[in-house]
C-alpha cells in the first residue's frame, strides 16, 4: 500500500472510531510522516503554519460577536419582529423562522450556532402552535444551513486564506446564493404549512410591527454594518469583526441591557471552545494537505479527472457529487482544508471563475450539516425538539431536496454568484 493510501485508511478507520476530528487528522499524518524518514518535528510547524493567517483572527472575533448578540437580546427581538410580519398567513411561524434564519445569518456566520440559538427559541414555541415536532425541527436545521453562506461567513474566510482570494469578493460572491437558498426554503416550508394546514397566528396593525421592526433594528442594521464597512473600505474583514464585537457588547450593555459580567464571561468560554476546535482542525488539515503536496496528489488528481472530461459542467458535477458524499460525515472546515488544494487546480485548470466555484464547494458541504449519519444541525434540531433522530431526517427529506435543487442552480447559471461582485467592485 503506497505512504497515500495508508494515510487515507488511517483517516478513515479515525473518523470510524468517532475520533474527534484533528486527532483523525494529526496521527495518520505523524505516522505516514514517520515512515517516509521525515523528522517528526515537520508536523507541528506544519500545524503551527495551518493556524498562522492574521485574517484567521476573524473567526473568534464573529463567533464571540454572534453568542453576545444572543445573549444580549437581539435574538429575542428579531423573532418577535419576524413573527409580526408574517405569523398572520398560514404557516407564518413557518416562515417566521426561515426569515430569522436569514437575518441571523448575516450575523453569526455560523449554522450550528444559528440552529441552537434560534431552535431553542423557535421549535418549542412551534409545537406549542400546532406544528409537528420532526416538522419544527427539520426546518430549523434547514433553514439554519445559510449562516455559513450568507456574510459574515467562517466558510468563506477559510477558502480565502486557503486560495488567496478577496475575502470581500467572496463574500459579496455569496450573498445572492444565500438569499436563493433562504427564498427556497421559505417557499417549501409555505407549502408543507398550507397542505397540513397549520395555524395562523392573529394579524398585527402596522402599529405594532413597527413597533417590533423598532425593537429589533439593532439587529438588522447588523448586518449592513458588516458588509457596508468591508465594501467601503472602513475596515477589511479581521477589523471588521472587531467592530462586531464592540457593537454586540454596545446594544446589549447600553440599549437592551440584558448583558452582564456572567453573561460576558459565558460567551467567552464557547466562543474560545469553538475557535479552538476550528483552528486545531485547521492545523491537522493542513498537514494532510503537505503531505497531499508533497506526493504531487493534487496534479495526479488533477489528470485523472480532466482524463474523463475536460468538460467544466462534468467536472462541475462530479464535484457536487463527491462533496455531497464527504459532506454526510465530515464537518465543512475539515474538508475544505483537505480537499480545496486538490480540487481547485483542476477548477482554475478549466477555466472556471474561483469565486464561482467557492460557492459551489461551499453550499454543497453546508448540506452535510444536515445530510445523515452526521448531520450537526438535524441532531441539535432533533434533541431540542425532543423527537428521534430519524423522524426529524423523514422531515428533512423535502428540504434536502429544495437545498440540492438550490445548488444545482448556483452549479448552472455563474451569474448568481458573479453578477454582484463584478457590479459591486468594478469586474468585467
Amino acid at each position: 500500500m503506497s505512504l497515500i493510501g495508508t494515510l487515507s485508511v488511517l483517516l478513515v478507520i479515525g473518523l470510524l472510531l468517532s475520533m474527534p476530528v484533528a486527532f483523525a487528522l494529526i496521527m495518520p499524518a505523524m505516522t505516514v510522516v514517520w515512515l517516509m524518514g521525515i523528522n517528526l518535528m515537520s508536523v507541528p510547524q506544519q500545524v503551527m503554519s495551518g493556524m498562522d493567517s492574521f485574517t484567521l483572527l476573524a473567526v473568534p472575533f464573529f463567533l464571540l460577536a454572534g453568542d453576545l448578540m444572543t445573549a444580549g437580546g437581539m435574538t429575542t427581538r428579531l423573532l418577535d419582529f419576524t413573527n409580526a410580519l408574517v405569523g398572520r398567513f398560514r404557516g407564518g411561524l413557518a416562515m417566521s423562522n426561515v426569515v430569522s434564519a436569514t437575518v441571523l445569518a448575516g450575523i453569526s456566520g455560523s449554522a450550528v450556532a444559528d440552529t441552537s440559538a434560534l431552535g431553542k427559541v423557535l421549535i418549542p414555541g412551534m409545537v406549542r402552535a400546532g406544528y409537528g415536532a420532526g416538522f419544527s425541527a427539520a426546518l430549523t436545521a434547514a433553514a439554519n444551513v445559510v449562516g455559513p453562506i450568507i456574510p459574515p461567513s467562517i466558510t468563506f474566510i477559510l477558502i480565502g486564506v486557503l486560495t488567496s482570494q478577496s475575502i470581500t469578493k467572496l463574500f459579496l460572491a455569496a450573498v445572492i446564493p444565500g438569499f436563493v437558498y433562504s427564498a427556497a426554503m421559505l417557499v417549501m416550508a409555505t407549502w408543507i404549512s398550507r397542505r397540513r394546514n397549520y395555524p395562523t397566528h392573529a394579524a398585527q396593525s402596522f402599529r405594532q410591527v413597527m413597533t417590533s421592526m423598532r425593537k429589533a433594528v439593532w439587529a438588522l442594521l447588523m448586518p449592513l454594518l458588516i458588509i457596508g464597512g468591508i465594501r467601503s473600505g472602513v475596515f477589511n474583514v479581521t477589523e471588521c469583526s472587531a467592530v462586531a464585537i464592540f457593537y454586540a457588547l454596545f446594544v446589549g450593555l447600553f440599549v437592551y441591557r440584558e448583558l452582564n459580567l456572567e453573561k460576558i464571561y459565558g460567551c467567552l468560554v464557547s466562543a474560545g471552545r469553538s475557535t479552538a476546535v476550528v483552528m486545531i482542525v485547521l492545523g491537522g488539515a493542513q498537514v494532510v494537505s503537505w503531505l497531499l503536496a508533497y506526493e504531487n496528489i493534487p496534479q495526479t488528481m488533477a489528470e485523472l479527472m480532466l482524463s474523463v472530461s475536460d468538460n467544466p459542467l462534468v467536472f462541475l458535477l462530479l464535484v457536487n457529487v463527491l462533496l455531497l458524499f464527504i459532506g454526510t460525515f465530515m464537518e465543512n472546515a475539515p474538508a475544505l482544508v483537505m480537499l480545496v488544494p486538490v480540487l481547485f487546480p483542476v477548477a482554475t485548470t478549466l477555466g472556471i471563475d474561483p469565486a464561482h466555484f467557492s460557492v459551489i464547494m461551499s453550499v454543497n458541504l453546508v448540506i452535510g450539516l444536515i445530510t445523515p449519519p452526521v448531520a450537526i444541525c438535524t441532531n441539535i434540531a432533533a434533541m431540542i425538539a425532543k423527537v428521534p433522530l430519524r423522524v426529524a431526517t423523514a422531515e428533512m427529506m423535502p428540504f434536502f431536496l429544495t437545498a440540492v435543487f438550490v445548488l444545482m442552480l448556483i452549479t448552472f447559471f455563474p451569474a448568481l454568484s458573479l453578477w454582484l461582485p463584478s457590479v459591486a467592485m468594478g469586474q468585467h
